[in-house]
Parts: structure tokens; sequence; C-alpha cells
């Protein structure tokens, strides 16, 4: 397990990286505002802020990779279920089509879907993860999976209208958390 902490410290520095460049790229930006604009509007084609945030996702989607394969191992070695893992990859590859596909081709909304499907690691962990040597994984997994779920306000229309950029980043700060939680949690086993 030890060569493994070094991919399990991502899940601190890949939401750093992601919000970096969001604050990065916001400030870059005249009148945007974090409550009111969506993330992919940082990386439109023809901004100021193009390349950086396309960058800034692209390293994370990397790492996200990187952080994946560490806590599969660990995982593996805990004997626990990879599945919740496996659906942290939907995150990886939505991010990367996102990054590489900006507004407004076609392919951004396409590629960028399938995180939609992250909150069922969360799910996944609370539902097959029952090992005593990661105390609470339950509690966090269900705390997590229920701001995941908060995301989804941004399919509900006419719901905080005003506030489409504010109902994206509950997503945003879940998987936030995800991240950091799994880290936390496999770095002290």
């Amino acid at each position: 397990m030890r060569k493994n902490k070094k991919y399990l410290y991502l899940g601190y520095i890949i939401p750093a990286i992601f919000w970096i460049t969001l604050i990065i790229c916001g400030l870059m930006t005249e009148n945007y505002n974090h409550f009111v604009n969506t993330v992919s509007e940082l990386g439109r084609i023809g901004t100021e802020t193009q390349y950086i945030f396309t960058i800034g996702l692209v390293i994370c989607s990397i790492l996200s990779i990187l952080f994946c394969i560490g806590l599969y191992k660990t995982a593996k070695d805990l004997k626990l279920n990879p599945s919740p893992i496996l659906l942290i990859l939907t995150f990886s590859f939505s991010i990367l089509g996102a990054a590489v596909f900006p507004l407004p081709l076609g392919l951004h909304g396409i590629l960028g879907s399938p995180s939609m499907f992250l909150p069922l690691s969360p799910l996944f962990a609370l539902i097959l993860w029952d090992n005593a040597s990661i105390q609470n994984i339950k509690i966090g997994s269900g705390l997590i999976l229920a701001l995941m779920i908060l995301g989804f306000l941004t399919f509900i229309p006419n719901f905080m209208d005003n506030y489409f950029g504010l109902k994206q980043r509950f997503f945003h700060f879940a998987w936030t958390f995800w991240f950091v939680f799994l880290s936390y949690k496999f770095l002290r086993l």
C-alpha cells in the first residue's frame, strides 16, 4: 500500500487545481458571476481564459485517473469492492471531454455528461463497503451522495433559474468532498 500513497494524495490536489483554475478564470472574465454563470463558460472558444481553463481541466483529468489507480490498488489490498472507485472514472473522462471540446461545440455536452454517473460512486460505497478498517465510510458516503444529488437541480427548469451556476457548483463541491474524503480515509489505513 505504501506505493499507492503518492496517488492517494491526489484527492487533495485535484480539487485544489480545479478550484484555483475556476477562481483565476473567473477573475479574468469580465462580469462573470460564479452563482449565475456555468463553469464551462470560462473555457468557451474565443475567451481570454479558454486555454488556462482547458489546461487546468486536462491536468485534473489526468491526475484523477492516477488517483483512481491508487484507490483501486488500495481497495484491492483491503478486499473492498472496486466499483465505487471505477465510477470515479466517469468524472475523469467527463472533465477531459468538457475541456478538449469547449463550448459551443456539440461534443462538449455529450462528452461532459458521463459525470452524471459519479453519484453512483458514494452510493455504491454506502452499499458495498462494509469494512471495519474504514470507519464512518457509510456516514461520509451518505452525506456526500446527498450533496451530489443537489447537483441534479440543474435539470429542474424554473427552479433557481437565476442561479444556475450555484446549482452546478453543488455537484462540484460534492465531488471535491468525495475526493478529499477518500484520500483522508485511505491514507489513514
